[in-house]
């Protein structure tokens, strides 16, 4: 069976093209290395069952010909972080709704059995109810989300009308070993030990009160992996850990000093994924705890010695767009 990975590069693409190969799946990437490192590919670059390809998925002329002979698509390849798509929302636009559509007709064109799409829980905004099933309100807060949620919408449109087969796994704040080092100030596990490493103190938003569904890498992989051998399609499904801890509690496991910087708005007070549809459809658990998850992590911190360290200063300048606008 051959499997192609947009975004094949990137922190959890990468992650899951090692875990198809191990399978001894045949596994085509597409990554134009915006967000994507070559090095989360370094160890397996090498395997024959293995290839990849820089390529841009909003150029359809140029992605068309790796979709031939493709059996499944999971279609990972976005830009992300809040305050670049403040900044520049038709780049985001162009990559997360024109990018995904470009990649859903190239796999109708190339007859593909099954697509699985990547959605964002920040596409809730800031949600009414927890635990958060699917069917709660929409309430985007930011452009990304924004960008996200319409390549969902797409991506169950053409499900629809065209008949094809695809799912949606709506991703709650996914951490794990090669999560992005990217010079935009965002993902919180990618700041914390990158400010740890050097000695920094961890920046920790308001109060540190505020909790997150925390869902660990190889966890969210093996949903991805389900989806795909299952049954399911034309569906949004939560992918979470189903618990929510808050800020503070990542601080004591990641240990060292920190210093509170201000509450940033459109940010919910939680974020707590309803996971009892991927429960009860894709037969998936998660296993890792953020105990174990992030003691994982930190055998690994020296792969974050060469992130940007964000001090608050630094990140006082770089939120500035994200005050004016979302206050």
């Amino acid at each position: 069976m051959n499997i192609l990975v947009t975004g094949g590069c990137g922190f959890i693409g990468s992650h899951l093209v090692e875990s198809l190969l191990k399978k001894n799946y045949k596994v085509f990437v597409i990554d134009n290395l915006s967000n994507g490192r070559k090095e989360n590919l370094a160890k397996i670059k090498n395997k024959k069952n293995l290839r990849v390809y820089i390529s841009d998925i909003t150029k359809k002329n140029q992605i068309n010909k790796y979709f031939k002979n493709i059996d499944i698509v999971f279609h990972l390849a976005a830009l992300a972080d809040i305050v670049p798509s403040i900044e520049k929302p038709r780049k985001y636009y162009n990559a997360n709704v024109l990018g995904t559509l470009n990649v859903l007709e190239c796999a109708l064109e190339n007859k593909i059995k099954k697509l699985i799409y990547t959605a964002s829980s920040s596409s809730f905004g800031i949600p009414l109810k927890y635990p958060t099933n699917e069917k709660e309100k929409i309430d985007l807060q930011y452009p990304y989300a924004l960008t996200k949620h319409m390549g969902e919408e797409l991506v169950l449109h053409w499900g629809k009308v065209y008949k094809m087969n695809v799912l949606s796994l709506k991703l709650f704040n996914v951490y794990g070993p090669r999560s992005r080092t990217t010079g935009t100030y965002g993902a919180v596990f990618g700041v914390f030990l990158a400010q740890k490493i050097s000695g920094n103190p961890l920046t920790v938003v308001g109060d540190g009160k505020q909790k997150r569904d925390f869902t660990y890498v190889s966890d969210v992989v093996n949903a991805l992996y389900l989806a795909a051998r299952s049954n399911a399609k034309g569906m949004s499904i939560n992918i979470g850990s189903g618990k929510t801890y808050s800020i503070n509690k990542l601080v004591s496991l990641i240990g060292g000093k920190k210093v509170y910087i201000a509450k940033r708005p459109g940010e919910p007070d939680c974020t707590w994924a309803d996971i009892s549809k991927a429960k009860k459809i894709l037969k998936w658990v998660p296993k890792v705890s953020l105990e174990k998850g992030v003691k994982n992590m930190l055998k690994q911190i020296e792969w974050w010695k060469n992130s940007p360290v964000w001090t608050e200063e630094k990140i006082n300048k770089a939120t500035k767009t994200w005050f004016k606008y979302l206050s």
